[in-house]
């Protein structure tokens, strides 16, 4: 297979997978049985074409809290998200101190992506009459923080699922849980992925040079597919559970477990 076909075929499964709750990382690592083994830069650079991607899509929003911070709910809903991002930054500095690494085989990537699948259906139907609400506490930003330190030391646990998952337990509504999850996951992945391409253009003598053509084909190919999709996805969460990817995630962690690990 041409490398050209492989880097597209790539950087449509990280724009699908990065922001519905299934893991990119476990797609990608999937995805990377069949088709040549790219570098992390490379992995890295077109998740942060997949999250640049997304931002006309909250461009009313972000908006609101750049332009009416000073009035106090804007200025709250930015605090809470810096607070996550804070209590994600120092927990992922932290592990990176420690030289934490994720593991690169299927077998964790399977049981997280099952368990997940698991606990959605559980809190979904924990959920049914509850009364939910739109208003983002305190409580949920830190959880959202940690949630995503989770995610961080879990491989395929996602993100976005863990994040939203903490949310739906302690009551935001499923348009609320996934907005903020997402407006969270934006500075965080951005500085992460800036962290990383940094160290990886600097800290790296005698590594082979990074083929930049094949970087922007992935690049593009993510963004254009990661819009696509999270504009289909804040549609879905309107009126949809989480039922359809919580059986997704059983389904394809047993594929794994017993096809691929």
């Amino acid at each position: 297979m041409p490398d050209w076909i492989a880097v597209i075929i790539l950087g449509i499964v990280e724009g699908v997978t990065e922001f519905i709750p299934v893991s990119s990382t476990g797609h990608l690592l999937i995805a990377e049985r069949w088709l040549p083994r790219q570098t992390d830069l490379f992995n890295i650079v077109i998740q942060c074409g997949a999250v640049l991607a997304v931002l006309p899509l909250f461009s009313l929003r972000c908006q609101q809290l750049i332009f009416r911070w000073r009035e106090a709910e804007p200025r709250n809903f930015v605090l809470k998200i810096i607070a996550a991002f804070g209590i994600t930054g120092v927990g992922g500095l932290m592990l990176e101190k420690r030289q934490f690494k994720l593991p690169e085989h299927l077998t964790p990537v399977a049981w997280a992506l099952l368990v997940g699948g698991i606990l959605f259906l559980l809190v979904e139907r924990w959920l049914r009459e509850k009364p939910l609400r739109q208003e983002v506490t305190w409580t949920v930003a830190i959880a959202v923080g940690v949630g995503q330190l989770i995610a961080m030391i879990f491989p395929s646990a996602s993100r976005s699922g863990t994040t939203i998952l903490v949310s739906l337990i302690l009551g935001l509504t499923r348009p609320a849980a996934t907005e903020f999850s997402f407006l969270v996951s934006i500075p965080t992945m951005l500085a992460a992925g800036g962290w990383k391409i940094f160290k990886s253009l600097h800290h790296a003598p005698g590594t082979a040079p990074e083929h930049w053509g094949m970087v922007s084909l992935g690049t593009i190919a993510a963004a254009v597919v990661s819009f696509v999709a999270v504009k289909w996805f804040l549609r879905y969460v309107q009126s949809h559970t989480f039922d359809g990817f919580g059986w997704y995630r059983i389904a394809v962690g047993i594929l794994i477990l017993v096809f691929l690990r």
